[in-house]
């Protein structure tokens, strides 16, 4: 009988999947931790509980807790998919994007950054981080000499959203659809991003009247 084996230097590819299937599970419960919990009181134990699997694990992959959390503090793959819209319809897909980020995956992308007061030391590495990937990312594409005070203003308005979605859990909020959420809102993030432009929603109403 001849014993199939995979070629030298190449791994199978089920087992890669599931590799990162893992790392993306501990990423979210670690994620998912830091927007409740002070740095210092988040164990490896409870990050491990949640993802399904053993600390030891967690660090084979990610070496230990200070790196863990490295990960879990930097915004840019949140942002890549938060910023990922033509400037003039980026309002209405951030809204969305934040909307179904919380109904469908139970996670916000911007949320962390209002629990930086709990994390000491570690909350001074989020700020710096939220800053520089996400509002001065989104400063960066628009025009004007007060592009990094309206990127500001249309970030705020999203961990806004995000407080009253996802912790004070607006029941208005969250029953009505992601899209009609969206043409509501999003106008108004819009407005900051391209102001003096045409802000009429998709209708064609004026969502300024």
């Amino acid at each position: 009988m001849r014993t199939m084996t995979t070629p030298p230097g190449q791994a199978p590819a089920p087992a890669r999947r599931d590799a990162e299937a893992t790392k993306a599970a501990i990423l979210k419960a670690a994620r998912h931790l830091l927007a409740r919990h002070a740095h210092a009181d988040i164990t490896l134990k409870a990050v491990a509980e949640r993802a399904g699997v053993s600390p030891p694990l967690i660090l084979k992959y990610f070496g230990n807790k200070d790196a863990l959390f490295a990960r879990v503090m930097s915004f840019d793959t949140d942002a890549d998919a938060l910023l990922d819209a033509p400037l003039d319809a980026l309002g209405r897909h951030m809204v969305r994007h934040v909307v179904s980020s919380q109904r469908e995956r139970g996670a916000d992308p911007l949320l962390r950054i209002a629990f930086a007061p709990l994390h000491g030391d570690h909350g001074d590495v989020l700020r710096a981080n939220f800053r520089a990937q996400v509002t001065e990312r989104l400063a960066a594409r628009l025009a004007g000499p007060d592009a990094g005070l309206r990127a500001e203003l249309a970030v705020a308005a999203l961990v806004g959203l995000g407080v009253m979605y996802g912790i004070a859990r607006g029941p208005h909020l969250r029953e009505t659809g992601t899209d009609a959420l969206a043409d509501r809102y999003g106008p108004a993030v819009q407005a900051q991003l391209t102001p003096g432009a045409d802000q009429r929603d998709p209708a064609g109403a004026d969502p300024r009247r």
